[in-house]
């Protein structure tokens, strides 16, 4: 079982739900996790965190808390967007271990024994992933070529499918804090720790109630934020289009000193290798450009050097 330093009336697990205008669900969500989490034999406590809802969703978790004060509620000033919100309820957190979960029921609650029992087993993150499901042709395209480029590209694997849902040790929730994003990626900054990670297949199921706010430009904006946030070999592309760009100058002067050598007009040649050459600098200093700003972007996110995952004979005083 894992274990964190235990703390006097510490909930055991933390339920994080993000809300906006979730009126048709937020209680029931409510009553399926609490339902979870007793036959799951745990103490906890439920987060909701609201975006500046414009519908009756904040009045209802009002009544939701005056029943039961193991729920809990934060109300945003403004929409502070899809990556914040939930981020921000994860880090106010007391229990042992942290769940999110979608308000919506997208996210199955009968899941939660399941991430708990691996917990217990001694995983550090238990994400469930989505199989299959129905989405329009361009929807699955964009969704394929997004997993693409941050694969391609990203510093670490982003595993597809996994929306953020499921089960994170504390310790896995101090380390992504440490890291200190202002548009913090969860999902991925999650396998980014290292920590033991493993995942749980399941089918989405329908929406109980409501519309979903994760329109295609919602989409497009996440998916962008999350490749900027999740990569920093893209602001070194340029440097490696630059350094392409001096080797095909180079290979347009040897075209030029062929066609002088054998009496053919180099005037053109000349003129590409120029324009070819102005082109190279120009993306090389982008790139070295590129490359300043993801040290400034190091130096200032205080990135740690490791991520521990177990001391041994060591004393805490000056450890930290």
């Amino acid at each position: 079982m894992n274990v964190y330093a235990a703390v006097a009336g510490r909930p055991e697990i933390s339920v994080v739900i993000p809300c906006y205008n979730e009126e048709d669900n937020a209680a029931a969500i409510c009553a399926a996790a609490v339902t979870e989490l007793e036959s799951a034999g745990v103490s906890f406590e439920i987060i909701f965190i609201d975006n500046a809802s414009t519908d009756t969703t904040v009045a209802i978790i009002r009544r939701l808390c005056a029943a039961d004060t193991r729920v809990k509620l934060i109300v945003n000033s403004r929409n502070f967007g899809q990556m914040r919100s939930p981020t921000h309820a994860i880090y106010q957190a007391n229990g042992r271990a942290v769940i999110g979960l979608c308000a919506d029921f997208q996210d199955p609650p009968e899941m939660i024994p399941r991430f708990i029992e691996r917990w217990r087993a001694g995983v550090d993150i238990v994400l469930g992933v989505r199989q299959a499901e129905k989405v329009t042709v361009i929807h699955s395209a964009f969704r394929k070529l997004s997993y693409t480029l941050a694969n391609r590209f990203g510093d670490y694997a982003i595993i597809p499918q996994a929306t953020g849902f499921g089960l994170y040790d504390m310790r896995v929730v101090d380390a992504t804090r440490g890291l200190a994003e202002p548009e913090p990626f969860f999902r991925g900054m999650l396998v980014e720790t290292g920590f033991r990670l493993e995942t749980i297949p399941y089918e989405r199921p329908p929406r109980a109630g409501g519309a979903s706010k994760n329109n295609f430009w919602a989409l497009f904006d996440f998916a962008m934020s999350a490749l900027a946030g999740s990569s920093k070999k893209l602001l070194r592309l340029p440097l490696y289009i630059g350094a392409l760009g001096i080797l095909l100058t180079l290979l347009m002067l040897l075209g030029g000193l062929i066609a002088y050598l054998d009496g053919r007009p180099i005037a053109s040649w000349f003129i590409a290798s120029v324009i070819q050459f102005q082109f190279a600098l120009l993306f090389g200093f982008l790139g070295l450009l590129g490359d300043n700003i993801r040290i400034i972007s190091e130096r200032t996110r205080r990135t740690p050097l490791v991520v521990e995952r177990e001391r041994i004979n060591f004393s805490d005083i000056g450890g930290h």
